[in-house]
Formats: structure tokens, C-alpha cells, sequence
């Protein structure tokens, strides 16, 4: 069900860490999009979130993004597990996403790839 993991960076200054990035991975961030308050890029395993202090706030306790095949059934296999859903399946630019803290308290962002990106990647 989980086809790829990012390790989620916080950043206020979305260019200024992607210099540092691509450097060391030695090439460029292969996703990179604005939603909302947010500028965000994927760059080998690791995603970047930029934006304010104030608009990282609700999120800063997160973790992922995690791909999922079918996020419907990852809803339903978080939902029998005890998790609780803090943002309902919406859509985003790269397809759709949900939030959930897990009964251990673990918050992760889960997101099902629109086909172009699960083809691309």
C-alpha cells in the first residue's frame, strides 16, 4: 500500500534550502509546487515545507508525506487501528491527502499521487 516515504523538512526559505539539497544529492528537486501558504519541493527521500513560522505552526508535529496506492484504504486500515483523521481526504496538487494521529500519537500526512506522478516516479 505505501509505494514511497519522504522525511518532511521545515524550512522558512524554500530556495535557500534547496541549494544546500541539491548539492548534496547532486541533482535537482524532481517535485516542486506552491499550495496555499506553503512552498514545497521533494528532492531524493526528503520533502521540503516552506513557509512562515505561523503557517508551519499546524503542522510542525508531522511527519511524511507517505504515498499510498489507495488512500480510502489507508483511511479504513488507520481508522480499525484507533487513529483519529485531523484533515479529511482533500485535494491537493499532486492528487489527494489526509492527516492522522495515530493512537500512539504519531501525526502523518498520507497522500495518493495523481497517476502522472505515479507513472513519472
Amino acid at each position: 500500500m505505501i509505494l514511497k516515504t519522504y522525511a518532511r523538512m521545515f524550512s522558512t526559505d524554500c530556495n535557500a534550502t534547496l541549494v544546500a539539497l541539491e548539492r548534496l544529492h547532486g541533482r535537482q528537486a524532481h517535485l516542486r509546487f506552491r499550495f496555499g501558504e506553503w512552498d514545497l519541493a521533494g528532492i531524493g527521500d526528503m520533502f521540503v515545507v516552506a513557509g512562515t513560522e505561523e503557517s508551519l505552526a499546524p503542522i510542525r508535529d508531522s511527519h511524511g508525506p507517505v504515498i499510498v496506492h489507495d488512500l480510502q484504504a489507508i483511511e479504513a486500515e488507520l481508522l480499525a487501528s484507533g487513529a483519529t483523521i485531523t484533515q479529511p481526504i482533500v485535494n491537493v496538487p499532486t492528487g489527494r491527502m489526509l492527516y492522522a494521529r495515530h493512537a500512539d500519537g504519531l501525526h502523518i500526512e498520507y497522500v495518493e499521487w495523481n497517476d502522472e506522478l505515479v507513472e513519472r516516479f
